[in-house]
């Protein structure tokens, strides 16, 4: 049986849900690699809805953050409390910023942030059973509330969202577009990706770096 890993997203879309060359890029890779996985999303409403031409929010517009995220997975996709750690070999979270206002409130709350509790119950397993877990973008700026304090991520170099995660005990390294930091001790993987990508190609680099070396800690 080919490895399995979890690929957990928050939307469709880089202002109100999951970054889509991220997620595209991440599933690409793992398919290169011979790797099974599955979409799921969590079935709640999202914070907003952004008109992605203006970067407005759009008054009185609701949509779902699982339909949302079944555009990305071609409609191959589960609601989040339907995974089963025990199932996958490992789970890799795309960024964009559903990341930070559908599955937690970092976008408003900052250091205060809460998350959601589908996320904290279907990522703890990993966690526990030492499964490799990939975080891109933002989302390594849960990591601190999501997983505990003094594990090593990086968002890239922004002050705001670093000063952030060591205000919540966590440990931020600096990084480049094209690289990733690796806590090997607690077995997470994390790239900037769009946080500090001007091209498709430079975020593609520094993700397939992240599946790259996912797919080497699933053999240890």
């Amino acid at each position: 049986m080919s490895k399995q890993v979890a690929v957990i997203l928050s939307g469709c879309g880089v202002q109100d849900g999951s970054e889509i060359y991220e997620t595209t890029l991440t599933l690409l890779r793992l398919d290169q690699l011979g790797i099974g996985y599955r979409c799921f999303a969590p079935d709640i409403e999202q914070h907003h809805v952004i008109d992605h031409r203006s970067g407005d929010a759009v008054e009185g517009e609701l949509r779902n953050v699982l339909t949302e995220s079944a555009r990305l997975a071609r409609g191959e996709i589960s609601s989040l409390e339907e995974l089963e750690p025990s199932e996958f070999d490992a789970v890799i979270l795309p960024g964009g910023f559903g990341a930070a206002k559908n599955l937690s409130n970092f976008a408003l709350a900052g250091n205060e942030l809460e998350i959601h509790e589908g996320l904290v119950e279907a990522i703890a397993p990993f966690h526990e059973a030492r499964k490799p877990i990939g975080l891109m973008c933002i989302t390594p700026a849960l990591v601190p509330k999501l997983l505990g304090p003094g594990i090593a991520v990086t968002i890239g170099h922004d002050p705001g969202v670093s000063g952030a995660i060591s205000a919540m005990g966590g440990l931020h390294r600096s990084c480049g577009v094209e690289d990733i930091v690796v806590d090997f001790e607690n077995r997470v993987v994390t790239t900037p990706a769009y946080m500090l990508a001007t091209r498709i190609s430079e975020a593609a680099t520094g993700i397939f770096k992240l599946v790259d070396r996912i797919d080497e800690m699933m053999d240890l």
